[in-house]
């Protein structure tokens, strides 16, 4: 049964390749960058930087963009998927998520969307994003049992927990992550605590990334939630498990993506869509930056390849998006028309 206000899902997804295409409105496709001029004043905008790598570089990129390129006063504000959905349907700020993974929110957000609060840009990351369970390559190798959750859950011993290695541990991601919702509703649909796990909570995405870090050092076992692009998945090999079920959109839209769920299903999870997202005052400019936002995206490989460059040589996001600029025009000349790359090269 549909709750009441919220599209089927048929129609969500319609919406949704509706949106990115830009047909939500009364309002022309998205302009090819080359027929883009930049002329028209921005101003003001607020930009949310993830908590994770890859969308904290493509917010510096976008704001080095957008300020060189476009002349927006861009200020950039610390944010994560839940939070930062939450104030942009609430209060229209910010007015930008570049990297926003619509899985975690899909019907609020196509509900926004449909009231005009919301509107979708381009897909971020063209390929899409990928979530589920996953463990060491290592581990996969000399346990060829081990092909999907189930398979884990049997063997509590392979991944020890660290307060009690008695016991096996299941990681879950940052708790302001939504991912950490569907996390926890999997390890009770799978009962992973009747089969001898607990499910550890993390604080941080570098804490998550230590932990890997650690199992990859002493060649122990590690078992838990992560997601692909990211520059981890580059350094350290890791093997996503098979759910061994389908993934069911309306049970995971009804429950197993909805915090407060009591009797979640097992569930895989959908190759994630990833869009920018755009308040409807910032939308509503309608000007080169808005266009820019339509038509900018990457594919995990060159996201894998920069945030890789970023860890190996301890810089940060803003440094990051810089070397991508100065190294990949090939990528971003895609986006912008041949003036405003001349800005931009210029601006670098």
């Amino acid at each position: 049964m549909t709750p009441p206000n919220f599209l089927t899902l048929p129609a969500i997804t319609a919406v949704l390749l509706l949106a990115a295409c830009g047909k939500t409105e009364d309002r022309a496709q998205p302009v090819p960058a080359a027929e883009v001029a930049a002329e028209q004043v921005c101003g003001k905008v607020t930009v949310a930087s993830m908590g994770w790598e890859s969308a904290e570089v493509l917010a510096h990129v976008d704001r080095f963009v957008l300020t060189h390129a476009y002349g927006c006063e861009v200020e950039l504000v610390p944010g994560d998927t839940m939070p930062t959905f939450n104030t942009m349907m609430e209060t229209g700020e910010p007015d930008v998520a570049p990297e926003g993974w619509i899985n975690a929110a899909r019907r609020p957000i196509t509900e926004a969307m449909q009231e005009g609060r919301l509107h979708f840009g381009a897909r971020a990351l063209l390929d899409g994003g990928v979530e589920g369970w996953w463990i060491p390559k290592y581990l996969a190798d000399a346990h060829p049992e081990i092909k999907t959750i189930d398979d884990a859950l049997k063997h509590p011993d392979l991944f020890p927990a660290a307060a009690d290695p008695q016991r096996g541990a299941v990681h879950n991601c940052p708790s302001g992550w939504h991912c950490s919702v569907p996390t926890k509703h999997a390890f009770k649909a799978w009962r992973a605590a009747e089969k001898g796990f607990e499910l550890v909570d993390i604080a941080s995405a570098s804490e998550m990334d230590a932990s890997i870090a650690k199992a990859f050092e002493t060649k122990s076992g590690w078992l838990g939630y992560y997601w692909a692009p990211t520059s981890t998945l580059g350094r350290y090999e890791m093997v996503k498990l098979d759910a061994g079920v389908p993934h069911d959109a309306e049970a995971w839209e009804t429950c197993n993506a909805v915090a407060g769920c009591d009797d979640p299903v097992r569930n895989d999870w959908a190759q994630a869509e990833v869009f920018t997202v755009m308040t409807d005052r910032f939308y509503k400019v309608d000007g080169p930056a808005v266009r820019y936002l339509e038509v900018r995206g990457w594919d995990n490989h060159t996201v894998n390849e920069l945030l890789a460059w970023m860890h190996a040589n301890d810089a940060s996001g803003e440094q990051a998006a810089l070397h991508f600029l100065k190294t990949q025009p090939e990528v971003w000349n895609t986006w912008v028309t041949h003036a405003v790359a001349e800005k931009i090269k210029a601006a670098l």
